[in-house]
């Protein structure tokens, strides 16, 4: 080959050469012939006969052209990973400073997890932070097989590249190996601080959820002290009802109903300072008629006495501060009623609703009047006082023995509603306190 190269020179710079000219030729062409280094190019040579090739050079010259197709696929895929490191490198360093976020976030939001990350070309082998710890650790740990799956796949591809004789870079592959070492170290250590970051907060949560439970229960257990008032009285009807205020959540219950009724007697102790009204001490309400027994002075109307919605105005005056004894009679016949005040009957009337029976299992309330039955109270109608000894008999009481339990020389409890402790309940702010009635009116006299 040398040789040959040496003997075109000669033949280009000397200018010679032979001129072969075919008899039927339409043309010229040039012959190159080479020459040894010390021949006279002027001195023909024989032509060198071309050799042909053998099977063992084709074989050779395969093999070099798979050596290089092998040589360019390995280039290929050292700068295919290089690539990947790369972008390893740059999405640990995103999760590193997505996680120091999350940590502050973590104590202002309790606990959020959502970080948005940029899209990065490539396959994605990170991904966005789901808001779960639990998801995380998943994630990462895929994340994790994804890179193992990657170093086999290159050690297979040194494998075949050793088997055709070509030598996969070392150097690359031991770079390879303590990158994603340190990556897998890096990425426990952050599995490591969500875990730990996860039993903080649910270790916070708990203690909340205690504080909380504790709170609750002790405002339930003032709420049953204030709604039971004073225990221990010296007998069941030794109590009071108290409701200090004009509002609509404060309020008495009579657990017992009435039945259906064709006559009845209320009486009860009342003591009252408001004005104008002292609203309404109780009110009688059931299903299609809230108004079915109400006693109330509202504004700088006289005491009025509803049943079955219709209206009888009573003359009783009670808004001095004082303790009065009140009792009202009314019968279905006729519809007659009489009204006491301290053991003296100060009025009377008829066609209070008359021939109408009072419906049975309705719901008694002290201090409000009823718009449904049970609720729907106005604070404008509520009874700012004290109460005592509410008692409902089925039938009129006598006018003597009305003036008795007036002066204190009897007590008969209501046989349909008693005056006892375990029948009445408050609410919203209602007390009970202990009370010997007469005691205490012989003390306001």
């Amino acid at each position: 080959m040398l040789a040959f190269l040496v003997g075109l020179l000669c033949f280009v710079a000397l200018g010679g050469g032979y001129v072969a000219r075919g008899q039927d030729a339409k043309g010229t062409r040039f012959v190159c012939t080479s020459i040894p280094i010390d021949a006279d190019p002027n001195c023909p040579l024989p032509p060198i006969p071309m050799q042909s090739t053998s099977p063992q050079e084709d074989e050779l010259r395969n093999t070099v052209m798979q050596l290089r197709e092998t040589i360019l696929q390995q280039k290929e895929t050292i700068v295919n990973q290089r690539d990947t490191i790369k972008e390893l490198t740059g999405k640990l360093t995103q999760c590193e400073s997505a996680s120091e976020s999350t940590m502050l976030d973590g104590k202002q939001n309790q606990g959020s997890w959502r970080k948005d990350f940029s899209k990065t070309s490539g396959k994605d082998t990170m991904g966005d932070l789901p808001r779960d710890p639990s998801e995380t650790i998943d994630n990462l740990g895929r994340t994790m097989q994804s890179l193992k799956d990657r170093l086999e796949n290159l050690e297979q591809q040194q494998m075949r590249a050793n088997m055709s004789g070509a030598a996969f870079p070392n150097e690359l592959h031991d770079l390879l190996q303590r990158r994603l070492g340190d990556l897998e170290n890096q990425l426990l250590n952050k599995v490591s601080e969500l875990e730990d970051e996860k039993s903080m907060l649910y270790n916070e949560t708990a203690a909340h959820r205690h504080r909380t439970d504790t709170a609750l229960n002790t405002l339930l257990e003032r709420i049953h002290e204030l709604e039971k008032g004073n225990s221990g009285f010296k007998s069941p009807e030794d109590f009071k009802v108290s409701l200090p205020l004009r509002t609509n959540y404060l309020y008495g219950r009579i657990k017992k109903s009435l039945p259906e009724m064709y006559a009845f007697t209320i009486c009860m102790w009342l003591k009252s300072s408001t004005s104008p009204g002292i609203g309404a001490p109780f009110s009688y309400g059931v299903p299609g008629q809230a108004n079915e027994i109400v006693l109330i002075e509202w504004g700088d109307n006289p005491i009025e006495l509803l049943i079955n919605d219709k209206v009888a105005q009573l003359p009783l005056s009670v808004s001095d501060g004082r303790w009065h004894h009140i009792c009202i009679t009314w019968t279905t016949r006729d519809g007659l009623w009489e009204a006491y005040q301290d053991g003296e009957k100060l009025g009377s009337g008829e066609n209070l609703a008359p021939w109408h029976p009072i419906k049975p299992g309705g719901v008694i309330i002290l201090g409000q009047e009823q718009d449904t039955v049970g609720g729907r109270f106005d604070a404008t109608q509520a009874f700012v006082g004290e109460m005592t000894q509410f008692n409902i008999w089925d039938r009129v009481l006598k006018a003597q023995d009305i003036m008795s339990m007036a002066n204190c020389s009897s007590n008969m409890p209501g046989n349909v509603i008693p005056w006892v402790d375990n029948n009445v309940d408050v609410f919203g702010g209602a007390t009970k306190w202990a009370l010997e009635m007469c005691e205490e009116r012989l003390y306001d006299s």
